[in-house]
């Protein structure tokens, strides 16, 4: 193992913003992530914004079914 290795273990990871755990929800809504961003996030995320973050786009998803439900029965 080399002394990088060992460094980057130690240091404590760095939480994420909510902003940034939107975008983290937004991206794991639409399956695309990529494998050093889901590392990150896994070591970085807030649960409490997740669950946040995760409701906010539940209701934006309903809403724009709603709407587009709305405009193709008009």
């Amino acid at each position: 193992m080399s002394g990088n290795d060992e460094q980057s273990k130690e240091t404590p990871a760095q939480k994420l913003s909510f902003f940034e755990t939107l975008g983290a929800v937004f991206w794991s809504f639409i399956g695309l992530r990529r494998r050093s961003d889901y590392e990150r996030d896994v070591t970085g995320l807030n649960p409490v914004y997740v669950i946040i973050a995760g409701l906010v786009g539940v209701a934006l998803f309903i809403g724009l079914l709603l709407l587009a439900v709305s405009f193709a029965l008009k």
